[in-house]
């Protein structure tokens, strides 16, 4: 015998069926989506995203972030359609979403950010707040293991609002509990925002290794403090734009007053201000003798590298004892030993100076510094002969020597009388035996009576 049941399917497991569906539907429509839902979504935010404020605001539409079992779509994929900032730093490597996508691509936004698990609840979990790579946001957290109370630092020991801001107040804080006075000191210095400078690593304190930069602290500026060279920097391209030129740091103490330029390096090194490793030697104008112990101020006024300071007169014409009469080649007649010791060589002049002339000041022939032209007659210095007048002429040597006016001999002929040599009788001796006042003066009683005669 044949049946026509149809088991599960007969009629009235149909209708069965039916009717539950209905039901379904009926109650889905009434209550939404909520009959779905495993829990409150996240009712907090503080900005509007997607044209909602919070996950809350969909109001249970489900699509806004849920996709079917058959699309080919993701759930990541319709929070990048709201959070499309986060999706376009997903894509960045050097920024923190795109550096957790980077070591684990199959990371879904869900792994650290779940839903339904109340109105309040943090959409973080604890557990992806350790697997953050903090150093992707310029600051390491690597030598913030522990709090100045030596406990373990959570986020919100320095985040204390939310993870998204930032208070450097949470910096002092903590400082101030390891070091107080250090911490007030570094404050006044550099100032109180703390991430200008600071990436957690301390990659700019006093160990810094300047070598790293193009300016390498060597000689003297191994030692110099920081805020020395750095008084202004109140961030990290403050420290970075600092001046590298002498002159902009050491403007104040510099004892030339911007007269020699400003490479102070082309005369002195970083170890020392002196000595000064400029060799003059190497200039054009040598330095010898006395010119050694000069200080360079009294010859430059301006420019170590003029042209100009080069002659004598340039730095002595003004106590030229000459007063300009001879040519400005000092060098011709004197050393740079001193003034007074001057190779001039009379002898190689047209008046070669011998007997009594040697030891003769100059200035005693070269009235008022008179040297060039100065007449070469006996008659011109030492004036007109009084005693004989004209008589003789203006030749002195015709009767006395360079050696001593005294023991003048006579060649010419006597105007008109020859004395005789008589016994016991040695001679006149000089003129002015028989001629005391003046030869046009003949005194013969005063000899005569000498010798008994009347």
């Amino acid at each position: 015998m044949k049946s026509n049941r149809l088991g599960c399917f007969s009629l009235s497991a149909i209708v069965t069926a039916l009717l539950t569906l209905a039901v379904i539907v009926g109650v889905t429509s009434a209550r939404g989506n909520g009959m779905f839902s495993p829990g409150a979504l996240n009712a907090q935010g503080n900005m509007e995203i997607g044209g909602v404020s919070s996950h809350a605001a969909t109001l249970g539409d489900c699509e806004s972030c849920h996709v079917a079992p058959w699309s080919s779509e993701r759930m990541g994929d319709r929070c990048a359609n709201c959070h499309t900032e986060m999706a376009s730093e997903m894509t960045k490597i050097a920024k923190a979403h795109g550096e957790m996508n980077h070591a684990n691509p199959n990371l879904g936004c869900m792994h650290c950010h779940p839903e339904h698990r109340g109105s309040s609840a943090p959409l973080t979990l604890a557990s992806a707040r350790a697997e953050f790579p903090h150093d992707v946001m310029d600051y390491s957290l690597a030598g913030h293991k522990l709090t100045s109370a030596n406990q373990q630092f959570i986020c919100e020991d320095c985040h204390a609002e939310n993870l998204t801001s930032f208070d450097s107040a949470a910096c002092v804080d903590c400082h101030r509990g390891l070091d107080a006075q250090f911490t007030d000191t570094h404050l006044t210095a550099w100032g109180k925002n703390c991430l200008a400078c600071h990436d957690g690593v301390d990659t700019y304190n006093k160990h810094f290794d300047h070598g790293q930069v193009p300016f390498a602290l060597t000689g003297a500026h191994v030692n110099v403090d920081c805020y020395t060279c750095h008084a202004a920097a109140r961030s990290l391209s403050d420290l970075q734009s600092a001046p590298r030129d002498c002159f902009s740091c050491h403007r104040e103490d510099e004892p030339h007053e911007g007269r020699f330029g400003t490479d102070c390096l082309a005369c002195h090194t970083v170890d020392a201000w002196t000595p000064s490793t400029f060799d003059h030697d190497q200039s054009a104008f040598k330095l010898d003798g006395k010119h050694l112990d000069v200080d360079c101020e009294e010859c430059h006024q301006n420019a170590p590298q003029t042209d100009a300071v080069r002659a004598c007169a340039d730095c002595h014409e003004k106590d030229d004892a000459h007063a300009g009469r001879f040519t400005l080649a000092c060098g011709a007649c004197h050393k740079t030993t001193g003034w007074d010791d001057s190779p001039f060589d009379h002898n190689k002049s047209n008046f070669p100076l011998t007997g009594g002339h040697i030891g003769v000041d100059c200035a005693a022939c070269h009235k008022e510094g008179q040297f060039a032209g100065t007449p070469t007659s006996c008659f011109t210095c030492h004036g007109y002969p009084g005693w004989h007048g004209a008589a003789f002429g203006a030749n002195c040597l015709d009767c006395h020597t360079v050696n001593t006016w005294f023991r003048a001999r006579y060649s010419g002929g006597h105007p008109w009388y020859q004395h005789p040599k008589e016994e016991g009788f040695g001679g006149m001796g000089n003129c002015r035996g028989c001629h005391p006042a003046s030869v046009y003066e003949t005194d013969c009683d005063t000899c005569h009576s000498k010798n008994g005669e009347g």
